[in-house]
């Protein structure tokens, strides 16, 4: 059983997919800094510094929190479009590197001299 769970563990598709979280949440990191560190201020010098977190509702001893599901929904909303344009960069940059043209390899020597050869034959 133990051979089995360390021919399990250590399957190309185990060890990509620990790679890809760890990717993911250093590149998390990055979002959330970008939002909230670059667009954040940025929006909140648009608005006023609009700040929907302390708005609620109080019904006896309860408390609505709504205005942090606003927050939370405009910070989504920024953190979903600041990703798009993150990604859209990328592929355009791929995009562009997929669409330069290969110049191909030069042929070895011995290729040429029988190409060289053939011509001679045919003339």
């Amino acid at each position: 059983m133990l051979k089995e769970f360390k021919d399990f563990a250590m399957r190309g598709n185990v060890i990509d997919l620990a790679v890809g979280v760890v990717i993911g949440a250093a590149f998390g990191a990055i979002v959330k800094s970008l939002v909230g560190d670059i667009i954040m201020p940025v929006i909140g010098i648009i608005t006023g510094g609009i700040d929907f977190s302390g708005l609620a509702y109080t019904i006896g001893e309860a408390s609505i929190s709504y205005g942090n599901f606003i927050q939370a929904v405009f910070i989504f909303i920024l953190t979903a479009f600041a990703l798009f344009l993150l990604i859209k960069g990328i592929n355009s940059t791929k995009k562009k590197e997929e669409a330069a043209p290969a110049t191909p390899p030069e042929p070895p020597a011995d290729v040429k001299l029988l190409a060289e050869i053939r011509d001679l034959l045919k003339k």
